[in-house]
């Protein structure tokens, strides 16, 4: 069962139960960053943001490499089951995707040019996959903290939304909604590439970008 690749929600009765807490030790710092890694609390003026694209190994290596980008860590979110497990996520029974929470300074680097690089590293028309990987946990997502980010988050959608139209290139099927529970994942899948430097990667440049006005 947790090995196979769903590809529809289940319904929120149905989910896996997981469990009270947390049952995995994390590490305390950021290997890449050298920040705390689990974040509670964030310094003052900096910014939360989360985005599921695909695989949230490489979308990791993608955030932890722009300036302003404090701490960034890989969890489960969007969906029912409560701390779930790697396996589990994988199962379906869960409802969450794969999601990358980035800390991050609003004075280096905007909210909007994080989700500008959300849409142009993966493809976002796909709805519950990415390339290969089959599930709803590689459903593309868009968890905003602030009024602000949902503004910024919502235009911004749009903007790419015409251009792919454009381009005859699909429907975004982005999920975009206020940030739920956040539930870190298991220490071996944080900062994973960097652990693993030839490890599996599916983000690219789309080839799609931005109009020079967004």
């Amino acid at each position: 069962m947790f090995l196979s690749r769903k590809a529809q929600m289940v319904a929120p009765e149905q989910t896996l139960p997981g469990r009270s807490e947390r049952n995995f030790p994390l590490s305390e710092r950021h290997r890449v960053l050298d920040a705390p890694l689990v974040t509670d609390e964030v310094p003052e003026g900096f910014e939360v943001a989360f985005f599921g694209l695909g695989c949230f190994w490489g979308a990791e290596e993608i955030y932890w490499q722009i300036p302003g980008v404090w701490s960034t860590s890989v969890g489960y979110a969007g969906g029912t089951t409560p701390h779930p497990s790697y396996e589990e996520v994988c199962s379906g029974g869960t409802n969450h995707t794969e999601a990358v929470r980035i800390v991050f300074d609003p004075t280096q680097v905007s909210y909007a040019e994080l989700v500008k690089r959300f849409f142009e590293v993966h493809d976002p028309t796909q709805g519950y996959r990415q390339g290969n990987d089959v599930g709803t946990q590689y459903r593309s997502a868009i968890y905003y903290s602030t009024p602000e980010q949902e503004q910024v988050a919502r235009e911004l959608t749009k903007v790419y939304g015409d251009e792919l139209a454009r381009r005859r290139l699909g429907d975004i099927t982005t999920e975009i909604r206020e940030a739920p529970t956040y539930y870190y994942a298991e220490d071996v899948h944080q900062q994973y590439l960097a652990k693993n430097p030839f490890g599996y990667r599916c983000h690219a440049n789309t080839g799609v970008r931005f109009p020079e006005t967004a």
